[in-house]
């Protein structure tokens, strides 16, 4: 049976290997693994991730809190500060649920956060979220002591610890700019450490992780849990740096060549709404176009409508009309998060669908609350 395109396949061998391979890493240097899952959105991911080792998740939005929590995780981090009403009602309903920890990095969430722990007479989990030069969340590490003090009046709420995310590391266009993000992580989180340790305060949990950072700081003498994401799918990000080969990118997208108008152009069925628009969130100009055609060095993804690529010829081809391509995204997250569902297969052979089903926006959770 022929494929429908466009469609988003997943290489289920590909997918085992990775999440097995970050697994033994964490497992080898005695550090816990607890994915960002708004990768991938889906609860039958989130599963073989557990089964393979994973003790904890981090979740990017509140819906995937509440989803795994739903499948009966027990260990859940969300990502962000929370500082409306609605947010501090779920996070409040979560922390009753499950070993539940939310990020701070402001006085006036907190204690809002505070008020309603308070109120709801439950006691919330955070962390303090150090930044370690992305400039996005978080407070210097030298001001962590400071800020920690400024929180000591708000008796519903838990310090368990410091988390980091050195998310600029994807300004780096080649593996050796990687390390000195490394670096920069490490030295941050340290610094922190060390201050909270003078403050007479053992941390019992020290969060930071990133996929390309990973391999350089897995081995950290003070990270003991790690949140890489992307690892599971990897993509044409992962490969503008090496940090992975297109043999350990798992998702790509699947589309049909529609059309040859001129002699170095051809246009396939898959345009912005599979493949996204994502050229690099934080300033990487390593990448050409808007994905890589798998076989097809000699093509180019250009230009994206919502339906439809425009791929450009560089040197000659075999392709024509009515052919196949597959092509890896710029940013698997994206991808994934475009579609209901992916389309798992092993070689040549499609064995399942896995539903992404975490991706929604909570309309029909404001409104019903």
């Amino acid at each position: 049976m022929e494929l429908q395109t466009p469609a988003i396949l997943l290489d289920l061998d590909i997918l085992d290997n990775n999440i097995n391979r970050f697994q033994s890493l964490c497992n080898e240097n005695g550090k816990q693994l607890w994915p960002m899952i708004k990768t991938h959105k889906s609860t039958e991911i989130v599963k073989m991730q557990e089964a393979a080792g994973s003790t904890g998740f981090l979740c990017g939005t509140l819906d995937e809190c509440e989803g795994i929590c739903d499948l009966g995780v027990k260990n859940i981090m969300y990502a962000y500060p929370v500082a409306s009403d609605v947010s501090i009602q779920r996070v409040i309903a979560l922390a009753k649920k499950c070993h539940f920890i939310v990020r701070i990095d402001n006085y006036a969430g907190a204690k809002m956060l505070n008020t309603a722990a308070k109120s709801a007479e439950v006691m919330v989990s955070y962390t303090i979220i150090i930044d370690c030069g992305l400039h996005r969340f978080g407070i210097s590490p030298e001001k962590v002591d400071v800020f920690m003090d400024s929180l000591k009046d708000f008796k519903s709420l838990v310090l368990k610890g410091i988390s980091t995310h050195p998310g600029h590391v994807y300004s780096a266009i080649k593996q050796e700019d990687i390390q000195q993000y490394v670096d920069q992580e490490k030295k941050a989180v340290r610094r922190a450490v060390d201050i909270l340790r003078v403050q007479g305060y053992n941390p019992e949990m020290i969060t930071s992780g990133s996929t390309p950072t990973f391999f350089g700081s897995v081995s950290d003498e003070n990270i003991n849990i790690f949140h890489p994401g992307n690892y599971v799918f990897n993509d044409n990000i992962q490969m503008s740096t090496n940090t992975a080969k297109e043999s350990e990118c798992a998702l790509s997208v699947y589309a049909t060549v529609i059309s040859h108008p001129s002699k170095d152009l051809f246009i396939c069925d898959a345009g912005a709404k599979c493949l996204g628009l994502d050229q690099g969130a934080h300033g990487n100009n390593a990448l050409k176009g808007f994905g890589f055609v798998k076989g097809h060095p000699e093509l180019t993804v250009y230009s994206l409508s919502e339906e439809v690529a425009k791929l450009h010829l560089e040197c000659p081809t075999t392709l024509r009309v009515g052919d196949k391509v597959e092509i890896i995204p710029n940013h698997a997250c994206s991808s994934a998060n475009l579609t209901s569902f992916l389309i798992g297969c092993r070689g040549d052979t499609v064995e399942r669908l896995i539903e992404i089903d975490m991706r929604g926006n909570s309309t029909t959770k404001a409104f019903h609350s």
